[in-house]
This record gives structure tokens, sequence and C-alpha cells, in this order.
């Protein structure tokens, strides 16, 4: 195992700049999930700490060591890729064990290690096949066994479940996070998936347009985004972000929509002040058909049943925002709904620089 530190990483495509100035540091047995919209780098920037791509500019250490300079294999490292990328033609075991062979590991011992491992992964029974012969779960377990038996510094995922389905997705999901939990191995994470990002990893990095929004623990990310983009990533469905304008009340300050409803202004929003013009965010799950904290209300405009829960979409200042409610809530197009929410949990955002106040 090994920590990953990349310091002023660029990547130039000709006169275009598309990863700009990254820094990022990972720990040893780290698990880090690198998220964002397509085009926004995560990929670049996986190809270029395995060696793949080469850097314009920065530096990127991996076990304290500059690898700038090296190829792939020199960096010790292992991807496992979302297109499995085995050999047709060989076996299970033979797949697993190619890369061992070509180090010059003698037969036996390449046999012993992967046994072992396909032990770990349940595909014991399996080595005889051709990748031909198995289902997508099975063939993304051989490609992540074929990575787990060279023993590397860091593990580097590139989109390991896009060609699942939803269901098998989910259930790779929890392998993975069960198989990084057992043998700790540093393993960077790339997804478009930004609840595969939250359930799987340590630490999630938001980048947009090669650039980190924010960093931390997928609590962090969900509880303080740091500015907009963030907050409206992070969630699903995405948190409901309405202009407003800070007035003073009777009972101290509020956020008044154009629509004429307002929120309070907690004590936790001390930097806000009279005339303010801000954005204020409001989580879809964090509204409630009680009454208690503070009324909102407008008509309808679509109903989304998914079983345990329903989503509504309402009219709120002239735009739509979203809730979600217990999937008893019985209510149709058109007619008006009034839900609660604490205003405790409201966040609100600089409208102009976009940061959180």
């Amino acid at each position: 195992m090994a920590s990953v530190e990349i310091t002023g990483l660029k990547k130039n495509f000709g006169a275009v700049e598309v990863i700009h100035g990254v820094d990022l540091q990972i720990e040893d047995g780290e698990f880090v999930a690198l998220v964002g919209p397509s085009g926004c780098g995560k990929s670049t920037l996986l190809r270029i700490i395995s060696g793949l791509e080469p850097a314009s500019s920065g530096e990127i250490r991996i076990g304290g060591n500059v690898v700038n300079h090296l190829n792939p294999r020199e960096r010790n490292i292992a991807m496992v890729f979302q297109n499995y990328a085995l050999y047709p033609h060989m076996s299970v075991a033979k797949n697993m064990g190619f890369n061992l062979k070509l180090s010059g590991m003698k037969r036996r011992d390449i046999d012993k290690k992967v046994e072992g491992v396909a032990k770990l992964l349940e595909l014991d029974k399996l080595l005889d096949r051709k990748p031909g012969q198995l289902s997508g779960g099975q063939r993304q377990r051989v490609a992540m066994g074929r990575a787990i038996v060279r023993d590397p510094a860091a593990f580097l995922f590139d989109e390991p479940l896009s060609n699942l389905d939803a269901k098998l997705r989910v259930q790779m999901r929890s392998e993975i996070k069960a198989l990084h939990q057992r043998i700790k191995t540093t393993s960077i994470y790339v997804t478009h998936d930004q609840i595969e990002a939250m359930t799987l990893a340590d630490r999630v990095v938001i980048l947009n347009s090669g650039h980190i929004e924010q960093a931390g623990r997928p609590i962090d990310l969900y509880n303080k985004p740091d500015n907009l983009f963030v907050a409206a990533f992070i969630g699903t469905p995405s948190m409901n972000l309405i202009e407003a304008t800070i007035v003073k009340t009777d009972t101290g300050l509020a956020a008044m929509f154009s629509c004429g409803q307002s929120v309070p202004v907690t004590t936790n929003h001390l930097k806000i002040a009279e005339h303010d013009k801000v954005i204020a965010g409001m989580r879809p799950e964090h509204f409630s058909t009680e009454t208690i904290g503070t009324q909102l209300f407008g008509a309808t405009t679509l109903v989304e049943p998914t079983g345990a829960q329903t989503h509504i979409t309402f009219e709120l200042a002239g735009t739509s925002a979203t809730v979600v409610l217990d999937g008893g809530v019985d209510i149709a197009v058109g007619q008006m709904l009034t839900v609660s929410i604490d205003p405790a949990k409201l966040h609100f955002f600089n409208t102009e620089t976009g940061h959180r106040i």
C-alpha cells in the first residue's frame, strides 16, 4: 500500500488546458472517489496518475516517490476498466495470472496466488471458464482479481460498473466496498454516479472543468456544500435553489422569495445581513407534511410515486421545487401542496460568487 500525492498537476491537449493545477493528497489505505459531470477531467486525471497519459506539468508521488518519469508497470499500480479488458481466449485463471507470468513468477506461485484471490472473490469454481461464458458481474470480478493478485501499491478504478444493469451495479458496489475493507489497499475510483461515490468512498473529490470544487467526507459534502455547484451536484433529487432577498421581520431576518413567501434565517447564518441578495438551498428530503417548521405552498405540477417515497414538484417563486415525501401521500397535479421545512436545515449562497454564506 502507498499514499498518492498530486501537486500542481496540469494537462494540456494542444492549446486547451483541461486539468488546472490540481493538488490532492490521498492517504495510505484510503478510498477516494473522483466524481463530476462528463468532461470534468476525472478520467484524464486517473490516466495521468496511472502513467497512461503524461502530465503537462506538476508532480505525482506514489509511496513518497516521484513517478512522472515511470511507465505504468513501473508505478506498481493496477487499473480496473469499465470494459473489463480481459483476454477472450484465456481462462479466468490465466487472465488473473497473466501479469504475474510476465513478471517471471513461477507457475506454482502464480497458481497459489490466483486460487487465493479467486476464493476471496467467489471465482474459485469458474477458473476454467472463458470470459465469454461469464456474466457481466463475474467478468468484473475477474478484472478485479487480476488487479489484486499483483499486490499493487494502489488500485485505480475507471467507471468499473457503468456497463452493468442497475441491480447488479448495486450488488457490485457493496462487494467493492467490502473488498476494500478487507484488503485496505489505497484506491482511487472514478465515476459519474454521485450515489456510487458517496456510498463507496472514505472521501469524495468533486471535479468541475478541470478544477477541484470540494473534497471531503460524503456526509460533509452533503451537509456543508462549499458552493452552488456542489450543492446542486450532491443529492438526489438535487437541492432546490431559489433566489431571495434578506428582509427584517418582527422575529428577525428572513429570506423573502419573489412570490411573497419567506423562510427565517437562523443563527447558523450570522454573516447574512438585511438587503442581501442570496440563493436559498432546500433539500427535497428535508420537507415534511407536518406543520412543524416553516410552511411553504404552491400548485402541484408533477407527482412521481417510487413506492416507499413520492417525489412531488410544485411551483414556488416562479420556479419548480421538488419535495420527497412519504409514499402514502395522496395528491394530484393541480392541487395546492403545503409543506414544512426546518429553517435550521436551509443553506444560503452568495448570488454573485455562488459561495456558501
